[in-house]
């Protein structure tokens, strides 16, 4: 032990003589970016006149500003100069500020002389950027604002991180949340603080000493509502899982938010969000050590000649010590170490958790849903009592509950293994709170305490879709003014989502247990924990993480990950013959040809002109057998292999509106093409009961108020 303890003091004192492990202050960022595209103007216009005013007004208003930001337009269109200039928030020198700015566009008029009347300079300390076009626009309605022109700012001379390797998924996944994590945390302490003028969030993650502390700063323009500034930093999260490439620092710049890390402190003030940190980790003073002369630096080499031949000694024996150690507690210690792992790795992340959920509570006035405590959702459901048990779903049980107002509500307690990390889950409950129609479930709030998240949402009395048409004593309740009524409302829920919300959402995961019944049995579609928003210009988007029910995938979504909103067009069409046939489409077993689903078997009843065979024999004599027919039409056009060849949603309204219409107008609408062939089968608890039912006998495999997240495994 004696040795031990001269190595140890050997090894105290070279780290406490070392020189600081960051090298001298990198060059001074800059970036720029002149836009040819949106025009040019030449010296003495009216534009170049407007824009000397801009430029002369902008640095002194944005330095004069609590908030470091200022905006204008001048002059008359079509020659009106827009601008922005923003200072960083952590500055506190308004003269700095101002000198910033004014460098900046100075540096814009120099280097974009070619009269470009759109340039952008992102500087260290501030942002600047005109226009002839009014870029400032801000939408009441939409969360979307215009981030453009984003500069990936990766700094290509920072070195690597240790062990980082660009080829190996885990290596790129384990430093991307080193570096997402603290995003992650100013990201919603920047969007959501309402005592910050300058919407500017800085942290610092220090986990422990194998790991690099890391050191964030994030900040949108102070003109943006706080949902809009959480969706311009999420654009930049999308960013930096494409752009990352490992360097110990980098930024995105962006003229609406920005955000940046680096190995040290390289803002002003200690950081908003500590992460990590227990009494531990690095000092928040940002002094250095500039001042050391040369006679420290041979003191530190001389300390440095004399401890590493020691040190490696020393090494040596204690590496020798600690594995017979090991070996003889070998045992124990597989036992004992897991243990105490996971009691660290619980309290960082009951620490995070906690901060998070204050971060979020900020927002709680303004949001469309409550976040609870615990103890309100236990009271609600009599301490999740047996009595008010609803149903379990894949991923938790489902409690009926009544709050203390009388309102009845249903409680999804989501099980530990839900794969739901705490940002995945708020962003899930936001989404539903921002979707306001009558086709859509209504969510009333949510809670999380440590592990645990609830879910509490309206009451659905009559439970889900799948409880009635899949059912031989419930499936005669719903006669075909009924069902119609249904399909009408999943229509226009679904096309709501599609074309009419603040932003476009792919659900993902459309089928019978997520349609839910009201006490008038309207439909609500529930279950957003697989939807994907997407922007206006898209189109449709791929994933190598394929999820959702494969008895309602489209087939270019099960086999190649590529999704957009004719995938869910395709899983309406599957629905819209379940709802008339009232057979499941993965359980139907007659086979007629290729087929052996309800897609192809409905197909093959089409081309032989018998679909009215199809139509479920509970609805017993209908007079409306013309429209039935013609709504089995349409679910063929739905269903069709190829995507381009099916319709939108807009399109599915409009044909369904209009199917009172005769036989003949059948006939107006076109054919279907044939069918994708599925061989592929979904889970038990979507398939059915046996292979010879079609029908079950009873409720029991019907969803209960279940916003269940399924997720296949499988990838392209």
């Amino acid at each position: 032990m004696a040795v031990l303890s001269t190595c140890f003091l050997f090894l105290l004192l070279h780290l406490l003589t070392a020189p600081p492990s960051h090298s001298a202050a990198a060059p001074e960022y800059a970036e720029y970016t002149c836009n040819g595209t949106t025009g040019n103007f030449t010296s003495g216009s009216a534009f170049a006149a407007n824009l000397d005013r801009l430029i002369a007004e902008l640095p002194g208003n944005a330095s004069a500003s609590p908030s470091l930001f200022a905006s204008a337009s001048i002059g008359p269109a079509p020659d009106t100069a827009y601008g922005l200039a923003l200072c960083r928030g952590d500055m506190t020198d308004a003269r700095a500020c101002s000198s910033c700015l004014a460098d900046a566009f100075a540096q814009l008029r120099r280097l974009c002389g070619g009269g470009d009347r759109d340039a952008t300079f992102y500087a260290d300390l501030c942002t600047a950027r005109y226009s002839g076009g009014d870029f400032m626009f801000l939408s009441l309605t939409a969360d979307v604002v215009d981030n453009s022109p984003v500069v990936n700012g990766m700094d290509a001379n920072a070195s690597t991180y240790p062990g980082w390797d660009a080829g190996n998924a885990t290596s790129r996944s384990f430093f991307l949340s080193l570096v997402g994590t603290p995003f992650d945390e100013i990201s919603m302490y920047g969007a959501y603080n309402s005592s910050s003028t300058r919407r500017l969030a800085t942290a610092v993650m220090f986990i422990n000493a194998a790991l690099p502390t890391v050191y964030g700063l994030a900040q949108c323009t102070p003109d943006l509502a706080p949902a809009q500034c959480w969706h311009c930093f999420q654009g930049l999260g999308e960013l930096n899982d494409q752009w990352y490439d490992g360097r110990e620092g980098g930024r995105i710049s962006g003229v609406r938010c920005s955000f940046r890390y680096e190995g040290y402190q390289f803002y002003q003030g200690t950081p908003d969000v500590r992460i990590g940190l227990h009494g531990g980790g690095p000092s928040s003073s940002s002094d250095d050590d500039s001042g050391t002369n040369a006679s420290n630096h041979k003191k530190v080499l001389l300390v440095i000649a004399l401890v590493v031949p020691i040190a490696v000694v020393c090494g040596l024996l204690v590496a020798g010590l600690l594995l017979i150690r090991a070996q003889r507690k070998r045992a124990a210690g597989k036992r004992r170490l897991p243990m105490k792992t996971r009691v660290q790795t619980r309290s960082r992340n009951s620490s995070k958790t906690e901060e998070a959920l204050k971060l979020w509570r900020i927002e709680e006035s303004s949001s469309g849903f409550t976040l609870y405590d615990f103890a309100e959702l236990a009271a609600a459901t009599g301490d999740f009592s047996d009595e008010n048990l609803l149903g379990k779903g894949g991923f938790g049980p489902v409690y009926k509950g009544k709050l203390p107002d009388g309102t009845e509500i249903a409680v999804k307690r989501l099980a530990a293994h839900s794969g739901q990390g705490l940002l995945e889950f708020k962003n899930e409950t936001q989404l539903i709170a921002k979707l306001q129609h009558t086709n859509l479930v209504r969510l009333v709030g949510c809670c999380v305490k440590e592990e645990e998240k609830l879910l509490a949402y309206e009451y659905m009395p009559n439970r889900s879709l799948d409880c009635f048409i899949f059912d031989q004593q419930r499936g005669p309740l719903l006669n075909w003014e009924k069902r119609r009524r249904i399909i009408d409302g999943i229509a226009q829920g679904l096309l709501y989502l599609h074309k009419h919300s603040r932003v476009r959402i792919i659900h993902r995961d459309l089928k019978a247990s997520n349609i839910l019944l009201d006490k008038d049995l309207n439909p609500k579609i529930s279950d957003f924990g697989m939807a994907r928003i997407f922007g206006s210009n898209m189109t449709e988007a791929n994933t190598n993480r394929v999820v959702g029910t494969y008895g309602y995938m489209a087939p270019e979504y099960a086999s190649e990950g590529i999704f957009s909103v004719k995938s869910d067009v395709y899983s309406f069409g599957v629905l819209l013959l379940e709802i008339v046939s009232g057979k499941r489409n993965s359980s139907h077993r007659h086979h007629y040809g290729d087929f052996v689903n309800l897609l192809g078997y409905a197909w093959q009843l089409w081309r032989e002109g018998r679909s009215f065979e199809l139509i479920d024999p509970t609805l017993g004599e209908c007079s409306e057998v013309a429209a039935i027919v013609r709504c089995v039409k349409v679910a063929l056009l739905c269903v069709q292999d190829s995507a381009t060849d099916r319709p939108t949603m807009a399109d599915v309204t409009a044909m369904l509106v209009s199917r009172d219409a005769a036989a003949a107008a059948a006939a107006s609408l076109p054919d279907p093409r044939r069918p994708p062939h599925f061989s592929l089968r979904v889970s038990s608890s979507d398939d059915g009961s046996s292979e010879v039912q079609t029908r079950s006998q009873g409720t029991a495999s019907c969803s209960t108020n279940d916003l269940t997240i399924t997720t296949i495994q499988e990838g392209r």
